[in-house]
């Protein structure tokens, strides 16, 4: 019998990997197709909610005559040390021009992308992909140093919805996932056929 993780702890191999959807013009069929997975260096933490959950439905004088589930997929913050140039042009729509500097406009579109990531087991570690992200843009913040210089974090604020072919949400490994799928996690977007 596989013995199972007890505790979870720590953040660590931050991958986002971009989303490319795509029609068919003949059929109408929709595509999803993901770029290799790009390391977010500098993870500290991840903090995501579940959103949706069960609600009660009354009838015939019973306030539990039927209870509806909803899946609304989760929102939450990604804080890392410092966003890298290359999320801001892929996911969050700004370019750099030839001199190398960073433009933000407002009318920039956002990319949806797939966040992978590790959380340590006392066992294995737990690896997770979810499939359809958005974040959006973070805030600015900093503070003047001191006698001790305290480093400054970015959050990204992420919204995780279903797949948009498949309606998944989310795929982790387990302690029994095997070593070939296990190894090759953040090379690619893993996605149940």
């Amino acid at each position: 019998m596989a013995s199972t993780n007890k505790i979870k702890y720590g953040l660590k191999n931050v991958y986002y990997a971009v989303a490319t959807e795509s029609t068919d013009a003949t059929t109408g069929a929709v595509t999803i197709t993901y770029a290799t997975p790009v390391a977010i260096k500098g993870a500290v933490e991840l903090s995501i909610k579940a959103e949706g959950g069960l609600e009660g439905f009354s009838a015939d004088d019973n306030a539990n005559y039927a209870t509806i589930y909803t899946n609304n997929g989760y929102s939450g913050d990604l804080t890392i040390a410092n966003i890298p140039d290359s999320f801001r042009t892929a996911c969050l729509g700004e370019t750099v021009d030839t001199d190398g500097l960073v433009l933000e406009n407002a009318d920039q579109r956002l990319s949806h992308f797939a966040l992978l990531f590790e959380i340590n087991g006392d066992v294995k570690a737990r690896r997770s992909v979810y499939y359809w992200c958005v974040a959006s843009r973070p805030d600015i913040a900093s503070k003047s140093t001191s006698d001790k210089n305290e480093p400054q974090t970015d959050k990204l604020s992420i919204t995780i919805g279903k797949h948009p072919v498949s309606g998944d949400v989310k795929l982790s490994t387990s302690e029994t996932t095997t070593s070939t799928i296990y190894d090759a996690w953040f090379s690619a977007v893993k996605e149940i056929a």
